[in-house]
């Protein structure tokens, strides 16, 4: 092994602090008491002269350099190797990243602390040619591959070296540059594929949570309309009973009126109180009853109207009494009232005897007009 100069030492140091495993430096037989003067620095190449020896055109090699801001070889590489198919721009309009700065300048004092820790004193002017990998034997012809090959592998001793790199014949730097273009395009590939497979498993976890929220949108859709036709059910059934019960007390106050006028006309005229028309129990008619028959008194003539409603599907049959003058709709309004199978809207009457279906014009009229009192029997059809 060389002794170093107080140069290259300089050179080495420097070149350990941007190595960010600590790659150590090996220096041997330093000569302590050597009288060698400390010659020209260590003569070093450049990323630029690098990459042109690897057989990359010299006008990217500038471009890939300014682009990525001086940061090494690997970050010029990928620039070359992913902007080959590319025109070479003006210099001019490439935008210049900040260069790394993890470089650390010292001063003579510091240099002499640090080769004193060290326990190196000023050697003597050899020239060293190459540094070479103390772990795995391999020679580098400057620092640049050496921190390259120190990221790559890990490896962190190196050593100064006699050897001189013998450079690319243009063969090796085309056999060079494919295999790093394959090792791009491999790489490119299997980044590609990977990221096809994540899309992949993306795209079918977005379509089972689309495919989820949509059947829960449809299940809670269904259940809203489900309990809005209950809740209009209920409500028109509520509308039909109130409708129902104020016509029956609009009935009873009509029949309280007309009872009262009749007793006061009676009282007036000196006759006997008797009850209004209708009122007795059919099969045990009263005077009033006999009176009427005997003074010819027409079914038209009553004031109320018995009616016994059926349904066509069958069950329990329904009675009511309203005023001969209510409409065939009041029929239909305490129905609906009773059941919640019967619509206003939709629900149809007929009669046996005589035979008679009603239209819907026939809700509009009276049960007197339509020949229903004083009873009748109803089929109703929901």
């Amino acid at each position: 092994m060389l002794p170093l100069s107080y140069r290259h030492m300089l050179g080495l140091l420097r070149t350990i602090t941007v190595y960010p495993k600590q790659m150590r430096f090996f220096p041997c037989s330093v000569a302590p008491n050597s009288k060698d003067k400390f010659d020209a620095s260590y003569p070093m190449a450049g990323d630029k002269e690098t990459l042109i020896s690897m057989g990359f055109d010299s006008a990217r090699v500038e471009w890939a350099l300014k682009a990525t801001g001086n940061r090494g070889l690997q970050p010029a590489m990928d620039h070359i190797l992913e902007n080959e198919s590319k025109p070479v721009p003006s210099m001019d309009s490439v935008s210049e990243s900040a260069p790394s700065s993890n470089a650390m300048d010292v001063d003579d004092e510091e240099d002499m602390e640090a080769l004193k820790d060290l326990g190196v004193a000023a050697a003597g002017d050899v020239e060293a040619k190459s540094i070479k990998c103390s772990q795995c034997g391999k020679i580098f012809k400057n620092t640049a591959l050496a921190n390259y090959h120190a990221e790559k592998s890990g490896h962190d001793q190196f050593e100064e070296s006699t050897e001189e790199v013998k450079p690319l014949t243009e063969e090796e730097k085309k056999q060079r540059l494919e295999e790093l273009r394959a090792k791009m395009m491999e790489k490119k590939a299997k980044k590609a594929e990977q990221d096809a497979i994540e899309a992949k498993a993306n795209e079918n976890i977005r379509r089972k949570q689309g495919k989820d929220v949509h059947k829960i949108r449809e299940e809670l859709q269904a259940k809203e309309a489900i309990k809005e036709a209950e809740q209009k059910r209920r409500d028109k059934l509520e509308d039909a009973k109130a409708r129902a019960a104020i016509k029956a007390q609009i009935e009873a106050d009509k029949k309280a009126r007309a009872d009262k006028a009749a007793r006061e006309k009676a009282l007036r005229e000196g006759r006997p109180i008797t009850d209004a028309p209708g009122t007795s129990d059919p099969a045990n008619p009263g005077p009033a009853a006999a009176a009427s028959a005997s003074s010819g008194v027409a079914g038209k003539d009553y004031a109320e109207t018995r009616l016994q409603i059926r349904m066509s599907t069958g069950g329990q049959p329904y009675t009511t009494t309203l005023s001969s003058d209510s409409p065939l709709l009041a029929v239909a309004e305490f129905l609906a009232g009773q059941t919640l199978n019967v619509d206003v809207e939709t629900v149809s009457f007929a009669q046996h005897f005589p035979r008679k279906t009603f239209s819907r014009s026939d809700f509009s009229k009276s049960l007197r007009s339509l020949g229903l009192t004083p009873s009748a029997v109803l089929i109703a059809t929901p």
